[in-house]
């Protein structure tokens, strides 16, 4: 009885080790978040926010209270819109091709397409900025949006290309045997099918180049993103209003993968109906 009675802590232990370190796993992520949004309603005494002190809502009443704060967020994501553009335009272009044609040098151009993703983001940052410097082109906003689309095309090519091979091409041959042109049934058919794909790559392309701090920082010469105001503002004393920042960044993020699964969900049940 005893044995029995033991044994079953350890089968429940068994049949839940997945989900248990899922949750730790999402919990890990989730803390240094959540230490975020806690310390932006700090008012600390001195220039660090490191320590609590007391509660205040002075941040979140003035968020752009601090000096070129507010105008380093509009050019990043101002960066970060046109580099999404920008890379979802190329990449899916890339990923079509590389999916669905043969041509010479395919295995080449798929090498290349996985080489930003494997090599570390310094080798890129300093293989750009010698480039511009040769083409003595001046660093700033454009140099620094090259950059970003040249590092994000990578990840938008591997998301559209594992959404199109999963495709079945049944689907566009039926369209076609039913007198849809070209135009037409690469608009209702095509597209619609790989739109999910298309849209992890927006977004991933979007996360990163608003986050690049590395890549930036070698090609920006004197302007400012928001992830170089952070590093910059670390050095004489992080103000609260990061942690604002930080923390309404977070909360659209998360608004929007929720938003995405609900009206997936709507669609299935719809579907199904």
């Amino acid at each position: 009885m005893g044995r029995h009675t033991m044994g079953r802590p350890l089968r429940w232990l068994r049949r839940n080790l997945v989900v248990i370190a899922g949750v730790l796993t999402l919990a890990y992520l989730i803390v240094p978040n959540a230490v975020v949004l806690v310390f932006s309603f700090n008012k600390p005494n001195g220039r660090f926010n490191y320590t609590w002190q007391r509660f205040s809502t002075d941040a979140w009443t003035d968020p752009c209270g601090v000096a070129d704060l507010c105008g380093s967020l509009a050019l990043s994501l101002q960066i970060a819109l046109w580099a999404t553009l920008g890379a979802t335009a190329i990449g899916t272009m890339i990923a079509f091709a590389l999916a669905r044609y043969r041509f010479h040098a395919r295995g080449a151009v798929n090498t290349l397409i996985f080489l930003p993703m494997a090599m570390p983001e310094v080798v890129m940052a300093a293989s750009l900025g010698t480039l511009f410097l040769n083409m003595r082109i001046e660093f700033g906003f454009w140099t620094i949006l090259i950059a970003h689309i040249m590092f994000c095309l990578s990840f938008v090519v591997t998301a559209v290309k594992a959404r199109v091979l999963s495709m079945d091409p049944r689907l566009e041959q039926a369209a076609q045997d039913l007198y849809a042109t070209p135009v037409q049934t690469f608009l209702r058919v095509t597209l619609p099918l790989a739109a999910p794909g298309i849209a992890a790559g927006a977004l991933l392309a979007f996360a990163l180049s608003f986050d690049d701090f590395i890549i930036t920082n070698f090609n920006a010469g004197s302007t400012v993103t928001f992830p170089m105001f952070v590093w910059g503002s670390a050095q004489r004393g992080t103000p609260v209003q990061i942690n604002v920042i930080g923390t309404a960044m977070f909360a659209i993020a998360v608004l929007c993968v929720l938003a995405g699964q609900l009206l997936g969900s709507s669609r299935r049940r719809s579907r199904r109906s």
